[in-house]
């Protein structure tokens, strides 16, 4: 992510009519010490968010067929708190069972589900039932729990899945969007604006417009077909699978995004973007814009400026880091604001503008954050402080200040205890966008650059992300490719920099 400027219980389901419920527990397996079928978690094992993702399965694919209708334009215009949109979808979603599932959960929240197939049999939507008890047949069940911020589609498929069994999910959904906002009170997922919508989901907004197993541990590929009134244009992940389509009032745009990405990093944003003509690096990443039509000219041209250094910066952090990992690259540039951009993979979201600063930061984030992600949000500061760091080299090779004088710059000033005090390497739920985390993450990088050297640094840097490419990987995964490259005990280091409550002195 760029720089931040940063209820009650719904059950939603048909009638309980052809469900039959008792409280019995779940029937062991014949000369088993327990259940042989047993329900997948409802969170993917995050502390920070433990019912964010899902366990007990593997998604490998998700199809997403997307209606949006933005608000309608009023005079004078609607205030931004009470926009709405409608979206109607069907999400296809593959999976494989990595465990014997009696039923299992995906996250989707503020949607209303209609129908919901398994391998082609369709579940029965019901209320959801007490604790422990038993469902008969095929079903779903919905809660939307706001003050516990549970959001969790419960799936019991019929007959059950087998532990390596593959299975296809589609789900019929559909609602009014509206502006949610994450557990800081930030705007984040399906943000409704009044021309369109920015999608920008971090740390686990995905939920709030397509069901998705929402924790980066569960990366898969992804296809869009996104239709939108004829004259709006919808951009989301990847390469664009052929021409938008348009017929009957309406447009239809197709993208297919063939990367692992986790879900925080998906969007199909909506909005009166202009398509740039394509442009690729030097070794030939192809790289698409979308501006929105109504920047104004001092954020137009410094937009164009900044984007017009897409593909020196892609020559340079691939000579840093190894080639670029994904399929394409570009931007989405909206004339509204969530208060931040976003580096949504391939193709970051920016508010209002992209400066320079910030198109270096979302670029380096798809090496280093995106083909690479935190295990658990704890260990976001190897997202933040990285980009952040990147941007301090970019700035360097374009003749601005060095990376050592922009450490400097930040080390130097006097600082209140508070500020030392967050431990960056675990900063808790309401930290992880706070500017420590950006900073001291970024002087963290810098000092263990200086202290084990250049071709230890650089090395070790591309050795983690060749090794956790597609996937995920802990603070302590980072120390031990450091230690491995350096040669070195770096423990006092690390816990100097990310969890001392103090400034750093000497390490």
């Amino acid at each position: 992510m760029g720089s931040l400027v940063r209820t009650s219980r719904m059950l939603v389901g048909a009638s309980l009519a052809t469900a039959v419920l008792a409280s019995a527990a779940a029937v062991a397996a014949p000369g088993g010490p327990g259940p042989r079928f047993t329900a997948g978690a409802d969170g993917a094992g995050d502390p920070y968010f433990p019912r964010a993702g899902n366990g007990g399965y593997d998604v490998t694919h998700y199809d997403l067929d997307i209606d949006y209708v933005p608000p309608v334009a009023t005079v004078p215009p609607t205030p931004l708190a009470q926009v709405r949109g409608r979206l109607d979808g069907v999400a296809t979603i593959d999976l494989v069972a990595r465990q014997d599932l009696d039923r299992f959960n995906l996250d989707l929240r503020g949607m209303t589900v209609s129908a919901l197939t398994v391998n082609g049999k369709r579940a029965t939507g019901i209320e959801p039932p007490a604790d422990g008890a038993e469902v008969d047949g095929a079903a779903y069940w919905h809660v939307q729990d706001d003050a516990s911020r549970s959001w969790e589609l419960t799936v019991q498929p019929r007959p059950k899945l087998k532990a390596g069994q593959s299975a296809r999910v589609v789900v019929t959904y559909g609602g009014a969007t509206t502006r949610p906002t994450d557990v800081e009170g930030a705007l984040y997922g399906w943000v409704t604006t009044r021309d369109g919508a920015m999608v920008v989901s971090e740390p686990e907004g995905s939920m709030t417009w397509y069901p998705v197993s929402d924790h980066q541990r569960d990366k898969a590929t992804y296809s869009f077909e996104i239709t939108v009134p004829a004259g709006k244009t919808a951009v989301a992940n990847g390469l664009p699978a052929g021409e938008p389509v348009t017929a009957g009032g309406t447009t239809t745009w197709s993208w297919e995004a063939p990367d692992q990405q986790a879900s925080y990093l998906t969007t199909a944003s909506v909005g009166d973007f202009v398509q740039r003509p394509v442009t690729t690096s030097a070794s030939g990443v192809p790289i698409h814009d979308f501006v929105d039509s109504k920047l104004t000219s001092s954020q137009l041209a410094t937009t164009d400026a900044s984007l017009a250094l897409q593909p020196r910066m892609i020559d340079f952090f691939e000579s840093r880091f190894g080639a670029y990992p994904f399929s394409s690259f570009g931007s989405i540039v909206d004339d509204d604001s969530v208060g931040y951009a976003l580096e949504t993979q391939t193709r970051p979201v920016y508010s209002r503008q992209a400066s320079q600063g910030t198109v270096a930061h979302e670029l380096a984030h798809q090496w280093l954050g995106n083909a690479v992600s935190p295990d658990t949000w704890q260990h976001i500061w190897l997202n933040e402080g990285w980009a952040t760091y990147a941007s301090w080299l970019w700035a360097e090779e374009n003749g601005g200040l060095t990376a050592q004088q922009a450490f400097d710059n930040w080390y130097a000033p006097a600082r209140t205890s508070a500020y030392w005090s967050l431990p960056i390497g675990d900063p808790g739920p309401l930290g992880l966008f706070a500017t420590q985390v950006y900073n001291r993450g970024a002087g963290t990088l810098h000092a263990l650059r200086v202290k084990v050297g250049d071709e230890a640094f650089f090395a070790a840097t591309r050795e983690w992300i060749a090794r956790y490419d597609d996937g995920t990987g802990t603070t302590d995964d980072f120390i031990a490719v450091f230690e491995e490259e350096s040669g070195q005990d770096l423990s006092a280091f690390f816990h100097a920099w990310l969890f001392a409550p103090e400034k750093p002195t000497s390490w």
